[in-house]
């Protein structure tokens, strides 16, 4: 079959691999429709090389038709349209009756130290085989597929994924109040999500970017907006919008990915040109982490209020303002999104023929596989107005 493989920064391939098995009676495999490029991947196209393997399948937004399962597969069969959960949870353990399936048991990476895997992301997380190719194994497939309707194009359902689910998690942890406000940092995928389910659920949402196409599609749905290219002090302008206050809460939907800071920045580039045995734990230990957006969410939310973090942060040593954030009684919430625990919410909103949620008005682009690598440097680069690529095999 194709896939997108990773061989190191800036490189990704389009390459003749080997078919998926099933491995394990629990294993399903299913047939790629539709593969997103997620903002995460780019941490792997730039950032976190020494954590990938040369050859490594990348993708985990994937769904398609199931193809095969394993005898103890019962809930999909083949013929079966669905959904793939970019976390790997097994449903059973103590963490996933907890609702926190980010975090199964069944699948910690834990001579890592991490959560549950993650399909094509690295071996912190397990360096399973990704969905940005033509097939793909499921592992624990009696509890992770979601399975969508027919009839309806990928596009409606894709994004349930981890686009969704990531969004709606950044929303209930902002722990917004009835009627309150909410600033989001970052207007890419799971930012322009997070805009607009929050408007969905009745508050007043900020929107932070400096680039014009992100800013133009969250105003369009209903997002006043700030443009962080034009404006000097992004706090000071939300507060002056909110009564001098600031909003009730503020979502981090950027992550290490963050402008703004040459020197983090520098640090990055440099992390990530060393040899693997040397960047690796200089990564982990080091706190290269550009941490702009997470100090303008503690300046910009107010007194008491609530950060939510989306954004993928990948440093162990990052310097936070705690006394900042002590002094505002600022509550802190993060994490990998639990994809199964947000689908009963999602599921109406993503079936609703009047599309409340606008996933029709998301992806700029759609790329057969073998042009992914051009939709890795698009995005990356924000180039062709790029805010999300989906790849068909």
């Amino acid at each position: 079959m194709k896939a997108l493989t990773w061989h190191g920064r800036r490189d990704v391939r389009v390459e003749e691999v080997a078919d998926p098995i099933l491995k394990e009676p629990n294993d399903a495999i299913i047939k790629v429709t539709t593969s997103a490029i997620c903002g995460s991947d780019l941490h792997l196209y730039e950032v976190l090389g020494p954590f990938m393997g040369e050859g490594d399948i990348l993708g985990h937004e994937p769904m398609g038709i199931v193809e095969e399962v394993g005898s103890e597969v019962t809930s999909i069969k083949p013929g079966d349209r669905v959904v793939i959960p970019f976390n790997i949870s097994c449903g059973h353990c103590h963490m996933c009756g907890l609702n926190l399936f980010a975090q199964c048991e069944t699948t910690q990476v834990r001579d890592q130290g991490m959560g549950a895997a993650l399909f094509g992301y690295t071996r912190l997380y397990g360096e399973v085989p990704g969905g940005q190719a033509e097939y793909l194994r499921v592992p624990e497939a009696q509890f992770g597929p979601i399975k969508v309707p027919e009839g309806p194009p990928d596009e409606r359902f894709v994004y349930l994924s981890d686009v969704l689910p990531t969004s709606w998690q950044a929303v209930e942890y902002a722990d917004i109040p009835d009627g309150g406000s909410v600033t989001v940092f970052g207007l890419g995928p799971i930012g322009q999500m997070t805009c607009r389910i929050a408007k969905h659920l009745g508050y007043r949402v900020i929107g932070v970017d400096g680039v014009p196409e992100r800013l133009a599609m969250a105003r369009r749905h209903g997002a006043e907006v700030l443009d962080a290219s034009a404006t000097a002090d992004i706090p000071g302008a939300v507060r002056e919008l909110t009564g001098g206050r600031g909003t009730d809460s503020v979502i981090d939907a950027v992550g290490m990915e963050a402008h703004g800071s040459p020197v983090a920045k520098f640090a990055q580039t440099v992390t990530g040109l060393l040899p693997d045995a040397i960047a690796a734990p200089l990564m982990s230990s080091a706190g290269v982490d550009r941490l702009r957006a997470l100090n303008q969410a503690v300046d910009t939310v107010r007194r008491g209020g609530t950060i939510s973090v989306i954004g993928v942060y990948g440093g162990m040593a990052d310097p936070m303002p705690m006394l900042r954030m002590f002094d505002k009684g600022v509550t802190l919430r993060m994490g990998q999104a639990h994809v199964k625990r947000w689908i009963d919410d999602l599921m109406p909103l993503v079936t609703d023929d009047s599309d409340p949620l606008g996933v029709m008005d998301l992806a700029t682009h759609r790329l057969p596989l073998d042009q992914a690598p051009h939709g890795y440097e698009i995005f990356q680069k924000k180039r062709d107005g790029a805010i999300k690529v989906l790849l068909n095999p």
